[in-house]
């Protein structure tokens, strides 16, 4: 499996795992909170702060939304409102894109538009995030994949085979730099449903490194998902979850990223290799645990060694009990005493 370059870091199998804080709406509208934001991304140890590039009237029809029944019939404002109050500023993204690289980490933006590509080119951005309700928006795949930065793509509510017509747009494209993250599309999404192993399916399928977009409470999905091989986590997150606003109840707060992040990377180390082996921790273990043969009863020297005389006890000083057989009729070249350990030279 090929590694995907993200500004500095290696994203694929053995790297660690790239951790991306979708801030989202989750800066209030203000710029300094936008910062502030920032921040503390950085403070739990993500590697890239993501907001998202849309405008309301390219994303949305105002009407389109007046009688349908979803999660979003839960906010207390309309559609449009709540998607006009939550659009990051255009005229920011420059602004917070240098604020990330003077504190040190990646700036993200989910594009929504064709515009919002060319702006998140001209600053720089080291990827593209694409949110998962445009895996069938291919003229807009093509479009970013030609920029040939790294696409990570979401595949929320997504059959196999569209992403795998999504996969192979980009391709086309020219730009082989793909990661898939399994998500399910719904805030919060149902722990039951986090399909974690659809994941290996997709990495499986498109040879591709993969990794998880999660909705989910708390960090569950997250470390399994790492634990099966996820290269890239997404979580939403957020300063305090009784904010108002979209976002803000189901992001995760400054504590539980920290923790998550801690996490993950506790299980990266826990992980190891793939090589079965006795670990550095184990070499007294190895002795202490296991047996040895002795010597049940004083054997003269010259004696025909016998079952009877001899035992198999903890630890594993003498000879291993795999060597029993060859033990067994050989006579005793020097006394062993009772409750010695048999070795070889005394055989």
């Amino acid at each position: 499996m090929n590694k995907v370059k993200i500004g500095s870091r290696d994203i694929g199998e053995g790297e660690p795992a790239y951790i991306i804080a979708e801030i989202g709406s989750n800066f209030d509208g203000s710029l300094e909170q936008a910062k502030q934001m920032v921040d503390l991304a950085r403070e739990t140890g993500a590697d890239a702060a993501k907001f998202q590039s849309f405008l309301p009237e390219k994303i949305i029809a105002r009407t389109g939304f007046e009688k349908r029944v979803s999660f979003q019939s839960r906010w207390r404002k309309s559609v449009w409102d709540v998607y006009a109050a939550a659009a990051f500023p255009r005229e920011w993204h420059r602004e917070i894109a240098e604020y990330c690289r003077k504190v040190g980490i990646d700036f993200m933006s989910s594009p929504y538009d064709r515009e919002a590509v060319d702006l998140l080119e001209e600053i720089g951005v080291p990827a593209y995030k694409i949110g998962s309700g445009e895996i069938d928006n291919l003229a807009f795949l093509e479009y970013i994949a030609r920029r040939k930065k790294p696409v990570i793509l979401g595949t929320g509510a997504s059959t196999l085979g569209e992403i795998e017509q999504a996969v192979s747009v980009i391709r086309a494209a020219g730009n082989q730099d793909i990661v898939l993250l399994q998500c399910i599309t719904n805030y919060p999404s149902p722990l039951e449903e986090a399909n974690i192993r659809a994941m290996l399916t997709l990495r499986q399928a498109f040879d591709v490194p993969v990794g998880y977009s999660d909705h989910s409470p708390g960090s569950i999905v997250a470390l399994g998902a790492v634990a099966l091989g996820a290269c890239v986590i997404e979580k939403h997150f957020t300063y305090d979850k009784k904010q108002p606003g979209p976002d803000h109840p189901f992001a995760m707060d400054v504590p539980e990223m920290t923790a998550m992040v801690r996490e993950i990377r506790l299980m990266e180390q826990a992980l190891g290799s793939p090589v079965k082996q006795v670990t550095p921790a184990e070499a007294e273990t190895v002795v202490i645990q296991r047996r040895g043969i002795f010597a049940r009863t004083d054997i003269p020297r010259g004696a025909v060694i016998t079952e009877d005389m001899i035992e198999l006890l903890r630890p594993a000083t003498g000879l291993r009990p795999a060597y029993l057989p060859l033990v067994l009729g050989r006579k005793a070249r020097a006394a062993i005493p009772r409750g010695e350990p048999v070795t070889w030279d005394k055989i």
